[in-house]
């Protein structure tokens, strides 16, 4: 017999319910982090490829390029101001930065002593700096704006080719790198800092 002080077994259970989340709830609370934790990744690749670095992609191995493929090194021939000439074949397996630049664009003096002491550091390692000249200084002026700001790596005067092979950058500084497989991977409008420019070329030369 029950008395009045004692929980039937009904009571009991409905108090167990009370005390016990359900299953429903449980999963909702799941599917809510599961979606939080999804939308921060998406975020985060979201801000790391506007920022102008590393955009996520595929291992080198998947990322070569084929001529004529959109964001691959142009299929273009650069001759530098010592008569070498680089071709797209010749540069095949190399890190690549081409920058374009003007003498008179102090944000692009700014940048050379970093791009110099990065070209140093990793030429070596089958890293190729081109800096694409868009202003006409004659060769002696040139020299003295080398010599002048200590700059070490190839200069190579732009013409239409170039110009419109990168769709005419009319912001300057303006730098592309690509990998060894020719995928373009960063560029920027403005000036490199040596740090970040370091960080960049470093992860790339480490890739095989």
């Amino acid at each position: 017999m029950t008395t009045d002080t004692e929980p039937t077994d009904r009571q009991a259970a409905h108090a167990a319910a009370r005390r016990t989340p359900s299953s429903g709830s449980t999963k909702a609370l799941i599917g809510m982090l599961l979606a939080g934790t999804v939308g921060l990744i998406i975020f985060l690749f979201v801000h790391l490829s506007r920022d102008g670095g590393i955009r996520p992609g595929p291992t080198p191995a998947h990322a070569e390029c084929t001529k004529g493929q959109r964001d691959c090194l142009p299929d273009v021939s650069y001759v530098d101001t010592a008569g070498v000439t680089y071709t797209r074949d010749a540069l095949a397996g190399k890190v690549v930065l081409v920058n374009f630049w003007a003498t008179w664009c102090h944000p692009c003096q700014a940048e050379i002593p970093a791009l110099s002491k990065i070209y140093d550091k990793y030429k070596s390692k089958g890293v190729v700096f081109l800096g694409v000249l868009t202003d006409t200084p004659d060769s002696q002026q040139l020299l003295n704006f080398q010599s002048d700001h200590d700059m070490t790596y190839p200069v190579v005067r732009a013409n239409r080719q170039l110009m419109a092979s990168y769709d005419e950058p009319s912001s300057l500084p303006t730098t592309f790198i690509f990998t060894r497989g020719g995928k373009q991977v960063f560029n920027r409008v403005g000036a490199l800092r040596e740090s970040e420019l370091d960080s960049v070329v470093a992860q790339l030369v480490a890739q095989r």
